[in-house]
């Protein structure tokens, strides 16, 4: 069955950012994948991400779904028929949504394990938490919309983070066969972002010593986006080669 394009709408997409060694995430990436550089460093994050009004294309946005969201995700690059493409490697999707948990990998591209979010948030300051049902991963970022974009060394100002993601639309996701990547597509002709600034985050993925020795991850930048109208747009998949180091041992919404 041909997956279905969906709709939605970017209630609240954080997307926090962190520089990385190129040699320490390389091995987590499946051939053809390999790094995007940015001014020498790896990007790599965390999507968190609520949306709204997700259905069918073709379906009235009253009879969508509702649900939180993460994906940790890595900026890569890939040799295709036409030269370079961009894009990002996920190797792990959680949702609060059971929906999302049976569907993806069935229904539409992208499989999800179940995690229990908490959120707080006001038009200044979000704080996004969650913790995964298989103990594997957590997460808690608290963030502030800022004016301006500051402190990254990754990006110059917020036109060069903007058009970095929305570059690197087309989103990879580990399934747990190994032997594809399930693909999707953001699309959108309303996008915006904000820029904001981390006062405190914590990642069971990116603090981890064994996947990342100390001092080969560092925290960059986070960029906010609310009340963006998209659609999902299914991609072929990928078939891999290559062993991936250091993977969830289920590795499994948030391509761009």
């Amino acid at each position: 069955m041909k997956p279905p394009r969906l709709a939605s709408v970017i209630e609240r997409r954080l997307l926090v950012n962190y520089r990385v060694d190129p040699e320490a995430v390389a091995p987590l990436l499946p051939a053809p994948l390999r790094p995007q550089l940015v001014r020498g460093h790896a990007v790599a994050g965390i999507c968190l991400l609520r949306l709204g009004s997700v259905r069918p294309a073709w379906a009235p946005a009253a009879v969508g779904l509702r649900s939180e969201n993460a994906a940790h995700r890595i900026a890569v690059e890939w040799d295709g028929p036409d030269g370079v493409e961009t894009g990002v490697y996920i190797p792990r999707r959680d949702t609060a949504s059971r929906v999302n948990q049976w569907a993806g990998g069935r229904i539409f591209p992208g499989e999800h394990s179940h995690a229990d979010f908490e959120v707080r948030e006001t038009p200044e300051v979000l704080r996004v938490a969650y913790a995964t049902r298989d103990g594997d991963t957590r997460v808690d970022v608290t963030a502030e919309v800022t004016e301006r974009l500051e402190g990254s060394e990754l990006f110059a100002d917020l036109d060069e983070a903007s058009a970095f993601f929305r570059n690197g639309s087309k989103g990879y996701s580990a399934t747990s066969s190994g032997a594809f990547l399930d693909g999707m597509q953001l699309r959108t002709d309303a996008w915006r972002i904000d820029p904001g600034r981390v006062t405190a985050a914590r990642s069971s993925y990116f603090d981890d010593p064994e996947r990342f020795p100390p001092g080969s991850a560092t925290l960059d930048s986070v960029l906010v986006m609310r009340d963006v109208p998209v659609h999902w747009r299914p991609l072929p998949a990928m078939t891999t080669s290559g062993a991936v180091r250091a993977a969830a041992p289920d590795a499994l919404t948030c391509a761009g």
